[in-house]
């Protein structure tokens, strides 16, 4: 295995650099399964039927904690991600730790907005608005529950390995899967939320 060490350590070798280009790959296809629920939501964000419309059950302010916890952990990662390349197993331990009780935090909110729509009657059956809204929501939902899992894994990994071409590529690839979900909540936040409370 040819190791070319003028390259960040998750790049150098050749395997690693196509896991990080197939990576890349299926962000492309996750980028084209959101693209398809934004589009369902255009075209279905008046349709209220009875049910409410976003300005009657939109609020801004666990919106807004939800948009500053997604944003601080992705700038977090980024910390982790600069702590691997310089070798530091510990502060890259604690920033992957503080990007998933961010992430944590996040889905806690999200959570309690889904239980609060639910209960002033915005459910999935209410309306065709509702049942894209909280498909979506549900959607980005579902990805950051799994990369808290694969997070804690990346974790226990570098623990008990180390820092090394196998595990920084791992860990490269879960940042890149992070980023990727902080640009899609940024998507959610000003095509949803900010246009529906207009």
């Amino acid at each position: 295995m040819k190791i070319d060490h003028s390259l960040p350590l998750e790049y150098r070798t050749e395997e690693n650099r196509l896991k990080i280009i197939g990576f890349w790959i299926f962000l492309g296809a996750e980028v084209m399964l959101f693209a398809t629920l934004f589009a369902s939501y255009f075209t279905l964000y008046n349709r209220t039927g009875n049910g409410p419309s976003g300005a009657e059950i939109f609020d801004i302010t666990p919106v807004l904690i939800e948009t500053i916890l997604l944003l601080t952990s992705s700038f977090v990662i980024g910390l982790g991600i600069h702590a691997m390349r310089i070798n530091n197993k510990k502060a890259m331990i604690i920033f992957f730790t503080i990007t998933l009780l961010l992430g944590l935090g996040f889905l806690g909110f999200e959570i309690y907005e889904f239980i609060h729509y639910v209960h002033i009657g915005a459910g999935l059956q209410t309306s065709a608005f509702t049942a894209i809204l909280l498909t979506t929501l549900g959607t980005h939902g579902a990805h950051v529950t799994f990369g808290l899992f694969w997070g804690l894994f990346i974790i226990l990994q570098v623990k008990k390995n180390g820092i090394n071409s196998e595990t920084a590529n791992k860990s490269f690839i879960f940042s890149l899967y992070w980023h990727f979900l902080d640009v899609v909540w940024i998507f959610i936040f000003s095509f949803i939320y900010l246009k529906g409370m207009m």
